[in-house]
């Protein structure tokens, strides 16, 4: 009995120690660089689904001469490709940007951005996939100037729109030379808004003072607990106006065709009257275009994601997988009630 529990404490100790191991010589591997690159080219893909649902769609006698047909096309390509070696073919560089009130992404798109830079040739395309209500001025002001940096390198951008580009995501936006966006994308939002609680009266009910010391004019014009004086609320108000007219600024010196004034109202438009409005240049999603892209070009998707150690690989496996127990036996309890007994 002893020597039989010695043995599988013994084995358990071997099994601990192998996960150290493992996960110290995983984390010097990972010492490196803190992002992974991912890249996936979209004809490929898009290629590989196309040949499995026809294969799928067809009755069975006609598969064999199906993947026959499919295997003289990649040898066609393949010989098109030795014979004009020195031909270059365009390629598209496809990045993806999902905007946060902070525009909290901006770092790493920055990095992608600098990446594909380093990588494109002349003649090639960036994609920009944008999604982004707008957030604080600074942050957008920084990812803005992102954006900037492709024009400036004379890589030809396009920005697709598939849901919401306003305010902050259309200042972004409105840098590329072409800005496509779904019928149904919300586009605009060329304003600025700014609101602040004051508790001054409810402090003040209470007897309870507030002491608000500054160095500079205009150090602090509204505060939350000080009394607002009309000469802070009128300078606040100039703010506005003056981050307004550098946002009108900025849209109309990369969109120039626009009536500016028209549409810095701060109001949002739909992807068919942004269209109307010359918010944008055509209606469309962007899958439908990257695939007529795929027609004449190499649509390479492009990356930057953050490296996770072991430990929290297992932990969201493990977080995952206690959802996905919860979410079966929450839909088994369900669909319970609809079973005939």
């Amino acid at each position: 009995m002893d020597i039989g529990r010695f043995t599988a404490q013994l084995t358990v100790l071997i099994l601990l120690v192998g996960i150290v191991v493992i996960i110290v010589a995983r984390a010097r591997s990972e010492g490196g660089d803190r992002l992974r690159m991912r890249i996936e080219e979209l004809n490929h893909r898009h290629e590989y689904r196309r040949r499995r649902l026809t294969l799928a769609a067809s009755e069975p006698g006609a598969r064999k001469r199906l993947l026959k047909a499919f295997r003289r096309d990649d040898k066609a390509q393949g010989r098109q490709g030795r014979k004009a070696p020195g031909e270059p073919r365009q390629t598209v560089w496809v990045l993806d940007f999902r905007g946060d009130i902070k525009a909290s992404g901006v770092g790493r798109l920055a990095e992608e951005i600098s990446a594909v830079i380093a990588a494109a040739s002349e003649g090639d395309e960036v994609v920009v996939r944008l999604e982004s209500p707008g957030g604080l001025v600074h942050a957008y002001g920084l990812a803005a100037a992102q954006m900037d940096r492709l024009r400036d390198a004379g890589l030809t951008t396009t920005v697709c729109v598939d849901k919401v580009a306003a305010s902050g995501g259309y200042l972004m936006a409105c840098a590329a030379d072409q800005l496509r966006a779904a019928p149904f994308a919300v586009l605009g939002s060329i304003g600025v808004v700014a609101q602040l609680p004051n508790l001054h009266r409810l402090l003040k009910r209470h007897d309870i003072d507030v002491e608000l010391l500054t160095a500079g004019e205009y150090k602090r014009t509204l505060t939350v607990f000080g009394e607002n004086t009309e000469e802070g609320r009128e300078k606040f108000q100039a703010d506005l106006e003056n981050i307004h007219q550098l946002f009108k600024t900025h849209v109309a010196e990369r969109r120039p065709r626009l009536d500016i004034e028209a549409v810095a109202t701060g109001e949002t438009w739909y992807g068919r009257d942004a269209l109307d409005k010359g918010l944008i240049d055509a209606l469309g999603t962007s899958e439908a275009y990257l695939v007529s892209r795929m027609e004449e070009a190499r649509v390479i998707s492009m990356r930057l994601e953050a490296r996770r150690a072991m430990g929290e690989r297992l932990g969201m496996a493990i977080s995952k997988g206690i959802e996905g127990g919860i979410e079966r036996v929450m839909e088994r309890l369900d669909a319970g009630r609809w079973e005939k007994r």
